[in-house]
């Protein structure tokens, strides 16, 4: 790893995704903290790097100056290597580092799992989090418990940024976007979509704080759409999108269902979120603000 500034010395990799790789580092110039280190290859162009990429570093500077207490710091931008062959320049975006991400800290609860009011203050800081994304108007497009980390002393934070994009009120799908598990049903359908990609993935990962394992573990895509049909109904000739290669009629015909029969542990006012919030049209489903006005976040006792 070849960083242009002697701040930073690897401590080995943390992870590795389509959109880059994640070290543990050690920040030299200040007091040898832990940091992560986001190594991205951007493509450059006659003029260097692209406003496009310019524009998402900017942004993610500017949603640090808020200091929002769910969402992991960026504490710098470093210049790497300029691959000439490539035609590509490596930078290195710095976040505070957090050990542990909410898929490794669900598959080490104790066998009874998380307590209910812990499971509804994470639900919280998670949708507390998203909202303040989209009220800068960015979507994450890539929520899943492995982008939101667990700080020491239990909080949780949104990451990994790679995929978010400032947004106009409907996009058509660019590359993958969203691991399958969570991804949306607009999105597999290949869609336009809006902010409510968050809020439909953030309805998948309360869902699997309670029952402790994937609420649709597809195998691929039309697998995906079968298992999420399950729950929401095959659509209705009328609700099916216009326009698409994929054909209904290879879909075998269901019938709504509420969450609870998919995930037993619901409590009442949990199954009544994740009703709104797993809604096949998008544009039914709760903004963050909304679902945070709900119910169960506000007729249950919050944990202190």
């Amino acid at each position: 790893m070849a960083l242009s500034s002697g701040n930073y010395e690897e401590l080995g990799v943390i992870g590795t995704g389509a959109y880059g790789t994640v070290y543990r580092a050690r920040d030299l110039k200040n007091s040898g903290n832990i940091v992560a280190l986001k190594k991205v290859r951007v493509a450059l162009t006659e003029d260097g790097v692209p406003m496009s990429t310019l524009r998402e570093i900017f942004m993610l500077k500017q949603l640090d100056t808020f200091g929002h207490p769910n969402v992991v710091k960026l504490l710098d931008v470093c210049q790497g290597q300029r691959l000439e062959r490539e035609g590509q320049l490596v930078l290195f975006l710095v976040f505070e580092h957090l050990d542990q991400d909410l898929d490794e800290y669900i598959k080490h609860l104790p066998p009874k799992g998380m307590s209910p009011a812990t499971i509804q203050r994470l639900a919280r800081e998670m949708l507390t989090g998203i909202d303040f994304l989209h009220s800068h108007r960015i979507v994450h497009r890539d929520l899943k418990p492995q982008n939101l980390l667990i700080s020491a002393d239990g909080r949780l934070k949104l990451a990994d940024f790679g995929l978010a994009k400032t947004y106009d009120f409907e996009m058509k799908l660019t590359t993958v976007v969203v691991t399958l598990w969570y991804r949306a049903p607009e999105v597999l359908l290949g869609e336009a979509y809006n902010s409510s990609v968050d809020i439909w993935s953030a309805g998948c990962i309360v869902a699997e704080m309670f029952q402790r394992k994937a609420l649709f573990p597809g195998t691929a895509e039309g697998n995906q759409l079968e298992k999420i049909f399950e729950l929401t109904g095959r659509p209705s000739e009328t609700q099916w999108p216009r326009g698409i290669s994929i054909v209904r009629e290879n879909f075998r015909p269901t019938k709504p269902r509420e969450p609870r029969d998919l995930c037993p542990l619901l409590c009442e006012h949990a199954n009544d979120l994740l009703k709104m919030m797993l809604t096949f049209n998008r544009h039914d489903r709760p903004s963050a603000r909304q679902c945070l006005n709900h119910i169960y976040f506000t007729q249950e006792p919050m944990p202190t």
